[in-house]
C-alpha cells in the first residue's frame, strides 16, 4: 500500500464521517455505506475494511460510541469486503447493478445489527421488524448516494490508476 492510496483512504474516511454527521438528522440515510462500496470497488477489499474501521470509529466519536460500534465495523467491513471482491473480479459492473448492491447492503447492515443487538432487546423478530423501515431508508439512501457519487468518484479513481499503478 503506497502513500497515495493511504491518503485516498483517509480522504474518503473524512468524507464519510462528515457525510454521516451532516445527514444525522435523517434516520439511516447516510453516505457511509455508498462511499465504502465505491472505495472498495476501486481500491480493493483491504482498503474498504480499513475505511470501514476508520469511518465507524471516527464518526462514532461525534455521534456516540457504544457496543454497537463493534457490529457497525463488522457490518461495514463485510460490505466493503464484498464490494472489493466484486471490483476485483467484475470490474465492468453497470451502475445500476452497483446501486442494487447498495440496496442489498443497506438491508444486510440492518440485519447484522439486529442479529447482534437482539440479545439486549430480548426478541429478534420484534427488534428486526421495528428496524425494518429504517433499513429500507438506508437501502434507498445507498441507491441515491451511489448514483450521485459513483460518476464523480470514479473519475478520481481512474486518475489514481493512470498515475500511480505501474503497467
Amino acid at each position: 500500500m503506497n502513500t497515495y492510496k493511504i491518503t485516498l483512504i483517509a480522504l474518503f474516511a473524512s468524507l464519510a464521517v462528515v457525510g454521516r454527521y451532516a445527514f444525522a438528522f435523517l434516520p439511516n440515510v447516510q453516505p457511509v455505506t455508498a462511499i465504502i462500496i465505491i472505495a472498495g470497488f476501486w481500491l480493493g477489499p483491504l482498503s474498504a475494511v480499513i475505511l470501514a474501521l476508520l469511518t465507524t470509529f471516527l464518526s462514532n466519536v461525534f455521534l456516540g460510541m457504544g457496543i454497537w460500534t463493534v457490529w457497525q465495523v463488522m457490518a461495514w467491513a463485510g460490505i466493503g469486503l464484498m464490494s472489493g471482491l466484486i471490483g476485483k473480479y467484475w470490474s465492468n459492473i453497470p451502475l445500476l447493478v452497483l446501486a442494487a448492491f447498495g440496496a442489498f447492503s443497506g438491508l444486510f447492515y440492518g440485519f447484522v445489527l439486529s442479529v447482534t443487538m437482539y440479545k439486549f432487546s430480548g426478541s429478534f423478530w420484534g427488534y428486526y421488524l421495528a428496524g425494518l423501515p429504517f433499513d429500507i431508508y438506508h437501502a434507498a439512501g445507498n441507491v441515491v448516494f451511489i448514483v450521485m457519487l459513483y460518476p464523480v468518484l470514479s473519475r478520481l479513481f481512474r486518475r489514481y490508476y493512470n498515475q500511480w499503478i505501474p503497467v
